[in-house]
């Protein structure tokens, strides 16, 4: 029988290992922390965002700089195939009212009940506390067990979903990058991704807004207009973040690198026109204060007000009120650290792999997830690419041992 090891319980590390599984291939999952799919389980918590409807080539713009990689892995298992698979599961999805999609239950614990047990139906070992340390010279796998002890293991095909380095206590902590790098793999630098910014506010801005959100705004970045966002941002005490944050995180992290700062501009009313908040500006009544008449006239709460007067030094400004509102300044100085972001972006360059995921220096080795150069943001985009991947590099292994892929993507693969 021919054998696979896969490196990581995470999402793509399980699904690959399904697929592989199901074509009669033995496969051993072997993850270094007591249970599988820790950061899948976390995710669940405020409800499983799993997947979004979004059209295909908006779905696919989500990705950015990697969006023509991953373009035909999403064809091959895509938002549709992943709900199938969550329905053969027992778990069938529902669509929120932005688009994204959610198992029934709004949680990820029964999914995964579920998946394990299908999992060890197909035969599927699962090895914990089994850390991976890099290669062995005739290249078998080496693991450090919870004694200390270390192993080595060899298989036909090998895939590695080790994750990026968002979640350390979760498991996914980049220590991978150093033996790929050491075996002349090409890593992009790990960064952190959908995470907060960092925002010298004054402490009186800070004390009083930490934790209140900037209700439906739109964000650019400043010499970026064609980047633009909208949703709920929220204020911390050390800066913002939120949907919109995380959706400008590449655009951020890229003039920071150029400029060592960034000037994010807050649209506090983006459903009105300069023109249109000038015209409801002039109602204003002559005993009114200045956060009385924002208030009055176009509906400004006191978390937008403070905004104003953060960014004009306590003092509201005296003319062109109308453009201001329009474009807040806000200079970002830093992202937050690694360990507070909830994924990364950089990884394996692509470069380093071909058309199934399989690393060209080192054949029958295959890597899938977070562990690629890509990145996306929240709303379902990170954990579908993250199936999709693993599909991908276990429809690559099956090739790599003489089989084809089953059925078409996962979904097929889920049900055969």
């Amino acid at each position: 029988m021919t054998t696979a090891t896969v490196v990581g319980g995470g999402p793509a590390g399980l699904i690959a290992a399904e697929v592989l599984a199901r074509a009669g291939v033995d496969v051993v999952v072997h993850d270094r922390m007591p249970s599988v799919g820790r950061k899948f389980l976390l995710a669940g918590h405020g409800g499983l965002n799993i997947t979004h409807t979004e059209g295909r080539d908006a779905f696919v713009a989500r990705y950015g700089a990697a969006a023509d990689r991953l373009r035909p892995m999403l064809d091959v298992f895509g938002p549709g195939d992943l709900r199938a698979w969550c329905a053969g599961l027992g778990e069938e999805t529902v669509v929120g009212s932005s688009g994204r999609v959610f198992p029934r239950s709004f949680r990820a614990t029964p999914l995964m009940r579920a998946w394990l047990a299908r999992l060890a139906e197909l035969g599927v070992r699962i090895e914990k506390r089994r850390r991976w340390v890099g290669w062995s010279p005739d290249g078998a796998s080496r693991f450090t067990g919870a004694d200390g002890t270390t192993s080595e293991v060899g298989a036909d095909v090998t895939v590695f979903a080790l994750g990026g380095a968002s979640w350390p206590r979760l498991g996914a902590d980049g220590d991978w990058v150093g033996p790929f790098t050491e075996r002349g793999i090409e890593v992009t630098p790990l960064r952190a991704a959908n995470v907060g910014v960092r925002v010298a506010w004054t402490e009186v801005f800070a004390q009083r807004f930490a934790g209140t959100p900037l209700k439906n705004v739109a964000l650019t970045v400043r010499g970026r207009p064609g980047v633009r966002v909208r949703g709920d941002a929220m204020l911390t005490s050390t800066g913002l973040e939120g949907g919109p944050v995380y959706a400008l995180g590449a655009a951020i992290r890229e003039v920071l690198d150029a400029q060592g700062r960034c000037v994010v501009e807050v649209d506090l009313r983006p459903d009105l026109t300069v023109a249109q908040l000038d015209e409801r500006l002039q109602r204003r009544r002559p005993k009114d204060s200045g956060s009385s008449w924002l208030r009055r006239t176009v509906g400004l709460d006191p978390a937008g007000i403070g905004l104003l007067r953060e960014a004009r030094a306590g003092a509201l400004p005296s003319s062109g009120m109308a453009e201001r509102l329009k474009a807040v300044p806000v200079v970002v100085t830093d992202t937050m650290p690694m360990g507070k972001a909830i994924s990364t972006a950089g990884g394996i360059a692509w470069s380093q792999v071909d058309g199934s995921l399989m690393l060209r220096a080192l054949p029958g080795t295959f890597v899938a997830g977070e562990m690629l150069d890509w990145e996306a943001p929240t709303g379902g985009y990170l954990l579908q690419a993250s199936f999709s991947t693993g599909v991908v590099a276990a429809h690559g292994a099956l090739a790599r041992l003489g089989g084809a892929p089953v059925g078409h993507g996962a979904g097929g693969a889920a049900h055969v």
